[in-house]
């Protein structure tokens, strides 16, 4: 399977690190024009060097995506420069520095935050690119949840839970509405991978006896990496993809 797409404008949020910086590097090898985006500058300037190493085509720029107006102007921007936004992959999320805690001690702040920067993030962007799309008649949209969205988190974070389910609830309906234009609109689910600081901080948290039994806990016995859920991507992207939508393709491992 030779996966291409010369001529693509790609927009990638949270692309400073982790499962963002791969999917953005990972779309720039293969000849799109990439755009990415995060509110960690320094991350998203390794990102741009390693694309550019790569050979490929990068712009990035500072943007907090609960931030409507930044939203919208950075997808404006990339529209203008280069003629249209063909595919959407939207990873910004995480927990945002919480850790699990009693129902009861959790503030609506801090429930808010994670729903703001999981759930409304994608809605924004998703808002902003879809005039364009529409006109062209083609699009991709890939959100990125977590096997928390579909089960239990590890983090025991509700409203990463939550937040993550209703992303993938918000998956299925802008499917329905924009596929009479060509517009799939997909979710990718990833498993636990060490991808991040905040990742590796939480497998440390478990020490060995709790790394040991959730690599037991999956069918190949080992973690993944974030290549994994970039390969994923880049297949929802793809011409390969072209009569799938509203779907979410756990990548996990197994479990």
């Amino acid at each position: 399977m030779h996966i291409e797409f010369s001529g693509k404008t790609v927009i990638v949020t949270g692309a400073a690190h982790g499962f963002g910086r791969e999917i953005a590097l990972r779309f720039a090898e293969r000849g799109a024009n990439v755009w990415a985006c995060d509110i960690l500058e320094s991350g998203l300037a390794e990102t741009h060097r390693l694309c550019l190493a790569a050979g490929g085509q990068c712009e990035v720029r500072t943007v907090d995506v609960t931030d409507r107006d930044a939203v919208f102007a950075f997808v404006e921007e990339a529209s203008q420069q280069s003629g249209s936004v063909d595919i959407l992959v939207n990873n910004a999320g995480g927990v945002l520095g919480q850790v699990g805690q009693a129902l009861e001690k959790v503030t609506p702040a801090q429930w808010q935050a994670i729903f703001d920067v999981n759930v409304s993030a994608a809605f924004t962007f998703a808002q902003a690119v879809a005039p364009g799309m529409k006109a062209a008649r083609w699009g991709r949209i890939v959100n990125i949840s977590s096997g928390a969205g579909l089960g239990v988190s590890l983090t025991g974070i509700q409203a990463y839970a939550s937040a993550k389910a209703a992303q993938i609830g918000l998956t299925r309906q802008l499917a329905h509405e924009l596929g009479a234009w060509d517009i799939t609109v997909n979710n990718i689910a990833p498993g636990f991978v060490r991808s991040n600081p905040t990742t590796e901080r939480q497998w440390e948290s478990y020490g060995p006896e709790g790394q040991k039994a959730l690599v037991e806990g999956i069918a190949l016995k080992r973690l993944g990496k974030p290549e994994d859920i970039a390969y994923g991507v880049l297949f929802f992207a793809s011409d390969y993809a072209n009569w799938i939508t509203g779907q979410v393709l756990s990548i996990d491992g197994g479990k």
